[in-house]
């Protein structure tokens, strides 16, 4: 049976930080497109909460409380086997959301959620989003949207683990967080990503090693810059191309 640890919940009155909640929303591609006044309404809603490293945000077959959004750190989402291993499906960098599933369908979380580093997250209360749902039954096609599109992305992350080199799979990755959260320099408009090396290791069932190779192969190439915990994007035809395999894997 999964340890469960209690979550530190700093709860951040919504009032004075509203504005704040709002902006990160706004910074995810697809909740944008909600109309203005829900997007409020999640915003006045929304929690503020602070997870120490390693600190269980859920565990499997946990009842469903709410939609999270990363902040600032990162999630990993992961199942242990019977015998002890841990299987990590994904880690979520901020922009991410993530918990529709078990909101949707009224059944248990599917996977365990840790945090990896200090991480904070917005937090939209389950009976305040079904409200908002209750109130605003245009929503609903926004928000399966949002299933769909994991569904999608499911099915394509299997199909690149089975056919895919991993450069191709790590140049694939940079580039869907690179979208997902959109965070770019001043004045360059070049996408920076908040993802360590061990957790793109993870993602893409890889050694720290090999995706540290890899990336500073596409660093030379001109590609993209590393920093500690953070990855600039300065070709993304480039990246996209090697997405494709259209380049050699060897760069």
């Amino acid at each position: 049976m999964t340890e469960k640890r209690t979550v530190k919940h700093f709860t951040v009155s919504p009032a004075p930080d509203a504005s704040m909640f709002r902006e990160l929303l706004l910074r995810n591609r697809w909740l944008r497109d909600l109309p203005s006044e829900s997007l409020d309404d999640m915003a006045n809603m929304a929690r503020l909460l602070r997870l120490d490293d390693g600190q269980l945000l859920h565990a499997k077959d946990d009842p469903a409380d709410g939609l999270y959004g990363v902040a600032s750190g990162a999630i990993k989402v992961s199942s242990t086997g019977l015998d002890g291993r841990e299987a990590v499906l994904t880690v979520l960098s901020p922009g991410s959301w993530f918990g529709e599933i078990s909101l949707f369908d009224g059944l248990p979380r599917t996977h365990d959620a840790h945090a990896m580093g200090l991480t904070e997250l917005i937090m939209i209360p389950r009976r305040g989003f079904q409200d908002l749902l209750n109130r605003r039954p245009e929503l609903y096609p926004h928000f399966m949207q949002l299933l769909c599109r994991r569904i999608r992305l499911s099915f394509a992350m299997l199909e690149d683990s089975a056919l895919l080199p991993l450069s191709s799979r790590l140049a694939k990755r940079l580039l869907m967080h690179a979208h997902n959260y959109e965070n770019t320099d001043q004045g360059t408009n070049q996408a920076t990503i908040q993802l360590s090396q061990e957790s793109l290791g993870l993602m893409l069932n890889s050694s720290r090693q090999s995706v540290n190779k890899l990336l500073k192969r596409l660093e030379l190439a001109g590609w993209l810059r590393v920093h500690y915990g953070q990855i600039v994007i300065l070709d993304e035809t480039a990246l996209a191309r090697l997405a494709r395999g259209e380049v050699a894997a060897d760069i």
